[in-house]
């Protein structure tokens, strides 16, 4: 009988694969890449010298590159010889993407078969998707390992020309990815952006105006809800008044405003325009009237599933891309990454009779819905993300099989793929403009102060008559700078057009603070006199440009068409391991020392931050995947230039003044690293990055240390003072610990002022006075070393201030509090020690290795015994979280223990545990099904066991295996 061998990347996909295709086949798993390029430092020694020693890239002889297996995919490699040893034919199943169309080819280049090999695709591990692509196998795309190939050379030969000049001029360990550090120019512009705006006030008015002209009488003071309207001021004297959009970011009216004769409305002339119109008899001037219609967005593809998942679910795009991974893996979804919107005939089927069944026919859309891929380099064919199967399952039907974050992630993407092919949400739009007269009639003096005559009035509300798509899903929104000034309020004649908060068809965060409001306008006609209730004036600043979100600055890399589905998460993780970024709630604060990489790049390797040249680049590995480009010419031109190495011409877009990154890197010259590394903030104050992180430092050379939760848009010229001030009381006196007789002062530090204690010089030793009277016989490297000697002791205690305290206020009796910590609160009944530290994260309490939160700084000093030790009863909790999670399922009570055993779901999926010993579901455990017994049968198996020993790793030395790639 002959045997199949099918290869796939994930051990995940095994089990479900191999089911499906039945016992002729051998499903084996490579678990992603096998090999990839040598560290440079880990080449054998007769390479080292050569060509490759520098990137394992031969940069002189077609770009080849010097590949190894890696080191923990050996057993890997070994185990699939073997299983190849057995089989009549190979069947290549990696991802349909040019990531496994590379996995692929090194298969091939590595096992070396002898036997008919086929490629196999799909884009859901489903039955019918796998006996599919059973039938339907075509050869390895050689232009896609090219591209895959090439971008990787890139990114080595970037990465290891360029990093090594900010490890010099900078920091050292730092990077310089592609594309990570245009995405940290990104966020450095914003942040400039914000560092240079300046606020500009203005005044608006808000009046409360009824059809109801009795309301406002003595007599019925009060106007009924359907009558009664809000409206904002538009204009006076038929000019328009200026709101935030009007302003630039320096604060002045933009020349188009002026121009148009826009009115900067300020304090006292609202407040003469509010008064006035409360006396005044508001009428309509115009009543326009519109039909609604919004359509459902298009299925999901990588970039959009990230930003949604960002907004709705707060999970970034590193956790969204595993749990979506997890979801492929198991069934539930299509792959995960891909920029197609498109859907094929079964989903498309698939989806409209969901609708048709869950929410009824007058819900379909009445043809299908077809979305266009906008992205211009869309890779290769896949579908949009969406439920597997040609009958897709709800979110009621898996919710037993899926962890929270799976259940809520599939909701997501299911709601979406079936939102688009229902039917347009439909209304009507209504927009009424009053007038209001600001002079009284007799021509009296009573507003003398207004200068204008007629004040123009706007409300306007959209009334959603049928629901359609949003019955289902509605779009989240990042949030926009003017949205609520001109944001219309949406009602539904039913009901509130998004479910509860939290929910994966709510509005999601960003949705225009407008659209929440449940306003109706009442039925008006032109030259309609009205009642004017109330009138408010009301100051405005105009607002910096809002940072960037991971699920903003996903969708700027996709609008500019940089980087891929396969590589945001990515993106997103490194330039926050970096340093690069920290992260604000959901905001991305940029570190001044991303400030600091940024500015050398912009200055000396422009092209490689150039928003359009990076994009270029995608384009042009699109172009080598699809074969119209060789990748050895388009590595020669981007390295070498348009000449190329010997001076032929290359056919690749490169930077207009013609240099490749070799002339870049050669001809860099000097550069100056303090002026790098230095930010001007004004009035002689520079902020310098230092090596042990950012200071101040003014003309006269004196310096201060920046907070480090203090973002780059808040270091003001007045905030610098500030913090020059407090530098000045840096080492102030509180007086003398009383107990040790050692001066104690307090001290402002890079994390925030703290009191610490000064130490007596330790008296010197017999042979270290002996070398000192030598005194010009040694050497200065030996003096160095014996102060480091002298400078061995006891430390001194150091603590943080209170967050309630002040640098300039603390006391002694304060700062000897602060010295004693960790205080010793008592004893549990074993006789271990209970103590109140103050940490990295807050207060606590510690008992052994357990540990408990305190609510507050205070605590640490008040805390009883009896108080700590009923904390520690209680179940602990993660910082911040109200309350623990209930369990998925209760099993009954182990018969070996006696304890209660249940499931829950934990970080690495759903786990067994009855308080003390947890133990992890296997792979063919289903949380719904599996039997009480199966729990104390693993339980038991777990405590037999053990502890888990530590794992201890010795340094050995191991040959290397090497391929080289031959073409």
């Amino acid at each position: 009988m002959s045997k199949k061998l099918v290869i796939v990347e994930s051990p995940n996909k095994v089990r479900s694969i191999a089911g499906y295709l039945g016992k002729d086949f051998d499903v084996e798993a490579s678990v992603g890449h096998i090999r990839d390029l040598a560290q440079p430092s880990e080449l054998p020694a007769a390479e080292k010298k050569g060509p490759y020693g520098k990137f394992a890239v031969d940069v002189t002889d077609g770009f080849k590159p010097y590949y190894v297996v890696n080191p923990d995919k050996k057993k890997t490699v070994t185990q699939l010889r073997k299983a190849l040893k057995d089989a009549d034919e190979l069947y290549l199943a990696t991802d349909d993407d040019r990531e496994g169309e590379a996995i692929a080819w090194h298969l091939l280049e590595v096992l070396k078969p002898k036997v008919p090999v086929r490629r196999m695709t799909f884009t859901e591990i489903t039955k019918e998707a796998v006996t599919r692509a059973l039938d339907h196998t075509r050869d390895l795309d050689t232009h896609r390992v090219d591209a895959q190939e090439t971008r990787r050379i890139l990114d080595r030969l970037v990465g290891y020309e360029v990093s090594p000049v900010l490890w010099r001029k900078v920091r050292a360990g730092l990077s310089a990815g592609r594309v990570q550090s245009v995405a940290t120019r990104l966020v450095v512009e914003r942040e400039r952006e914000r560092m240079a705006f300046k606020a500009a006030g203005y005044w608006g008015v808000e009046a409360q105006l009824s059809t109801d002209l009795a309301a406002g009488s003595s007599l019925r003071p009060a106007a009924a809800a359907d009558t009664a309207f809000t409206a904002r001021l538009t204009a006076l004297d038929g000019r328009r008044v200026a709101t935030g959009r009007d302003f630039t970011d320096a604060g002045a009216l933009r020349p188009a405003a002026v121009k148009a004769g826009t009115v900067h409305l300020h304090e006292g002339a609202a407040r003469a325009v509010a008064e006035a119109v409360t006396r005044a008899v508001p009428r309509v001037a115009e009543v326009e009237e519109k039909p609604y219609r919004r359509r459902p967005a298009a299925p999901f593809t990588t970039s959009t599933l990230q930003q949604e998942a960002s907004r709705k679910l707060r999970m970034n795009p590193r956790e969204t891309m595993r749990v979506a991974q997890a979801l492929y893996e198991n069934g539930f979804i299509t792959y995960m990454r891909t920029d197609s919107t498109v859907l094929s005939g079964q989903a498309v089927a698939a989806a409209r009779g969901q609708v048709a069944e869950l929410y009824g026919a007058e819900y379909v859309a009445p043809k299908p819905r077809v979305y266009a891929t906008k992205t211009k380099g869309a890779q290769e064919a896949h579908e949009a993300i969406r439920p597997a199967g040609d009958h897709f399952r709800t979110p009621a039907q898996v919710s037993g099989r899926l962890t929270g974050a799976q259940f809520r992630l599939y909701e997501l993407i299911w709601r979406r793929t079936v939102a688009s092919q229902m039917a347009d949400a439909t209304g009507s739009t209504a927009t009424v403009r009053v007038d209001v007269p600001l002079r009284p009639a007799d021509g009296g003096s009573r507003d003398s102060g207004i200068t204008f005559n007629t004040a123009g009035f706007t409300a306007s509300g959209t009334v959603i008559t049928f629901r359609g798509f949003l019955a289902a899903y509605e779009e989240g929104r990042d949030a926009e700078r003017y949205e609520s000034e001109t944001a219309p309020a949406v009602t539904d004649g039913a009901a509130p057009t998004a479910s509860g908060s939290g929910s994966a068809s709510g509005a999601g965060a960003g949705a225009a603070a407008g659209r929440d409001r449940d306003v109706r306008l009442p039925a008006m006609i032109a030259g309609q006199e009205l009642v004017a209730l109330t009138a408010e004036a009301a100051g405005h600043e105009t607002t910096p440009p809002p940072r960037y979100t991971e699920a903003s600055l996903v969708k700027a890399l996709e609008e500019r068409e940089i980087g891929r589905p396969s590589t945001y998460a990515s993106i997103m993780s490194t330039i926050s391991d970096r340093g690069y970024v920290e992260h604000r709630g959901q905001a991305l604060v940029p570190t001044w020392l991303a400030f600091a990489v940024t500015r050398l790049l912009e200055e000396n390797f422009s092209e490689l931050v150039d928003y359009d040249f990076t994009a270029s680049m995608e384009a042009d590995l699109d172009r080598i995947a699809a074969g119209e480009e060789d990748r050895v010419d388009w590595l020669t031109h981007f390295y070498y230039g348009p000449q190329g190495q010997a001076g032929v011409a290359g056919t690749a877009p490169t930077a207009e003044d013609g240099l490749g990154l070799k002339a870049m890197v050669d001809g860099l010259g000097e550069i100056d690293a303090r002026a790098v590394n230095s930010i001007d903030i004004g009035e002689g104050i520079t902020l310098r990055v230092g090596r042990y992180g950012p200071y101040l430092e003014n003309a006269e050379g004196k310096r201060a240390n920046v907070p480090g939760d203090l973002a780059p848009d808040e270091l003001t010229v007045a905030k610098a003072r500030e913090l020059f001030t407090r530098a000045a009381d840096d080492g102030r006196e509180l007086g003398t610990d009383p107990s040790t007789g050692h001066t104690i002062v307090v001290k402002d530090g890079r994390y925030g002022p703290y009191v610490t204690e000064i130490l007596p010089e330790p008296e010197p030793a017999a042979d270290e006075t002996a070398e000192a009277g030598q005194g010009a016989a040694a050497s200065k490297s030996a003096g160095k070393g014996s102060a480091r000697r002298s400078r061995k002791g006891p430390k001194p205690r150091t603590a943080s201030l209170l967050k309630s305290m002040d640098l300039a206020t603390v006391t002694l009796e304060q700062a000897l509090d602060l010295l004693s910590l960790p205080r010793v609160v008592g004893q549990d009944a074993d006789g271990v020690d209970i103590t109140a530290q103050n940490g990295r994260y807050g207060p606590y309490l510690k008992r052994g290795t357990d540990s408990r939160s305190l609510e507050s700084e205070e605590q640490l000093f008040t805390v009883t015994l009896e108080q700590a030790l009923e904390l520690f009863a209680q179940p602990k909790r993660r910082r911040g979280q109200a309350a623990s999670r209930a369990p998925l399922r209760e099993l009954g009570t182990d018969p070996a223990t006696g304890r209660p055993v249940v499931i829950k779901d934990g970080r690495f999926g759903p786990y067994f545990t009855d308080g003390e010993t947890n133990v992890t579901l296997r792979r063919d455990d289903d949380p719904a099904t599996v039997t009480p017994e199966r729990a104390y049968e693993l339980l038991a198996e777990k405590r037999a066991k053990g502890p888990a020993k530590k794992r201890t790793t010795r340094k050995t030395t191991a040959k290397k295996t090497t391929a080289k790639k031959s073409r």
